[in-house]
């Protein structure tokens, strides 16, 4: 073993030990693309697969862990949004196949939430977009954080990758392991956020088109032909609607969704939905547009969901060499750093 391969393994001990894989990466929940084939490849490979529940039924769920599990015996997780309607029946579903990690996406965990996933015995991960929200949210008792900045796809915050690790790492990294994600397409990077504190990394954009995703080769060829200037972040309209905006490519669907956010507002002056209902249907939208992009190949009026990272996404590749070069790249850089 190299003295690069040496350390990256000892800066990755943490999340490795915490996680139960060979490396400490994790794959970003991209709805419709992170189900059992991609899940159970990366777990495979050494990383660690996330299903992306999504607006999953809780029937829907318990098919797909049980497919995950019938393809892997290596650990994996279930990303659980916080505004999903049954959420404590997803937990249930969790808690059934012993699943050993569950993600919370999407804001606080609402009351109860915590209890139920700890109470059966799964390691709970949750996002902490500020300093002050990771501090509440170890206060109440999660696991681990994910630190993601706004360069990656899907639902993103405000803050850069760079200035939240800067922020966050220092101050909480010794009290839970802390995973960063947003814009991580190269070893290069990895290697800088574990001397920074972190346990390990997340990951989404740079397995969408491994070879085993299911996502479609359309969607697969936009990703190969976008520069990283195309992956953009949506717009709120009406300040009245909150509505955390979504980066991905541009096309027409980024048209159609300002359409949405239109008519769901005027409904919402209209007293015809509520708030909760208002920001459902929202997110049954983007469930709605992702699927046309990644299952039926529209990559015109679907959702092109994709980080920053995307430029760096050239060709359709297995899972284990994406991982394999990502870890080399760690591993030389470390070892540049010890000349």
């Amino acid at each position: 073993m190299s003295i690069g391969e040496e350390r990256l393994q000892r800066r990755m001990a943490r999340g490795r030990e915490f996680l139960g894989s060979e490396t400490a990466i994790l794959c970003g929940a991209m709805s419709w693309v992170s189900e059992r084939n991609l899940v159970s490849a990366i777990s495979n490979a050494g990383g660690f697969g996330l299903i992306a529940c999504g607006a999953m039924t809780p029937e829907l769920l318990d098919a797909e862990i049980a497919g995950t599990k019938a393809l892997t015996d290596k650990p994996f997780g279930v990303n659980l949004i916080t505004m999903h309607p049954q959420l404590f029946d997803l937990i249930a579903i969790c808690a059934k196949h012993e699943v050993t990690h569950i993600v919370l996406a999407g804001g606080l965990p609402p009351a109860g939430s915590l209890d139920a996933i700890k109470g059966n015995g799964a390691r709970l991960i949750c996002f902490a977009p500020a300093l002050s929200l990771a501090k509440k949210l170890i206060r109440s008792g999660v696991d681990a954080l994910v630190v993601e900045g706004m360069e990656a796809g899907g639902h993103i915050g405000p803050v850069s990758t760079s200035v939240l690790a800067q922020e966050i790492l220092p101050e909480v990294a010794d009290q839970v392991p802390v995973f960063v994600a947003g814009g991580i397409g190269r070893g290069e990077a990895i290697a800088g956020y574990l001397d920074m504190g972190a346990a390990g990394v997340q990951l989404g954009t740079r397995f969408a088109c491994a070879s085993e995703s299911i996502a479609h080769p359309n969607f697969k060829k936009a990703f190969f032909r976008a520069s990283a200037r195309d992956a953009v972040a949506s717009v709120q309209i009406d300040p009245r609607l909150p509505v955390i905006p979504v980066r991905a490519l541009k096309n027409a669907g980024s048209e159609l969704f300002t359409a949405k956010q239109r008519e769901v507002a005027q409904a919402l002056d209209e007293g015809r939905v509520a708030m909760a209902e208002a920001q459902l249907q929202i997110e049954h939208y983007w469930a709605g547009a992702l699927r046309r992009a990644v299952i039926d190949g529209d990559i015109d009026s679907g959702s092109l969901m994709a980080g920053q990272s995307v430029g760096m996404v050239s060709k359709e590749e297995p899972v284990a060499e994406i991982i394999a070069q990502l870890m080399a790249e760690a591993a030389a850089a470390l070892e540049k750093r010890a000349a």
